[in-house]
């Protein structure tokens, strides 16, 4: 198998839907409390270089969402739920260790863990949910 024969229409919304996903937990559901978590007011986010900082995020969320195409491509016909759970797996698995091993080290807050862990796991579900339709 090729590494490039992926649905590239499911990677391309998969990572617009983990993006958007993003925009409204950052956003109306957490940003306050993620702002106090990671001790930024909103001035201080305003001064941040937000092509870059959004840029960067969306080409990251392409590169999540390729790698679960390709996951899901090299284990052919794989059903809708299969997939979801297999992206919600990638998150509880690996994405939330990972990121708690590295709070736990920085001595980050919990409650910024717990937001972060909470969005990378509709994250993966987001982008499964797309994968699995498309």
């Amino acid at each position: 198998m090729n590494i490039f024969d992926v649905n590239w229409i499911a990677v391309l919304v998969a990572a617009l839907a983990g993006f958007m996903v993003g925009g409204i937990w950052y956003g109306p559901i957490m940003g306050k409390k993620w702002m106090g978590a990671v001790g930024l007011t909103e001035e201080q986010i305003k001064e941040g270089n937000m092509a870059a900082i959004y840029g960067g995020a969306f080409a990251f969320s392409l590169l999540a969402s390729w790698a679960l195409a390709h996951t899901f491509a090299t284990y052919g016909a794989l059903t809708a739920q299969v997939k979801i759970l297999t992206a919600f797996g990638v998150a509880l698995g690996f994405i939330i260790p990972a990121i708690g091993t590295n709070y736990l080290f920085s001595q980050k807050n919990k409650s910024l863990f717990f937001i972060d862990a909470g969005y990378w796991a509709l994250f993966y579900i987001a982008m499964g949910a797309v994968h699995a339709y498309l």
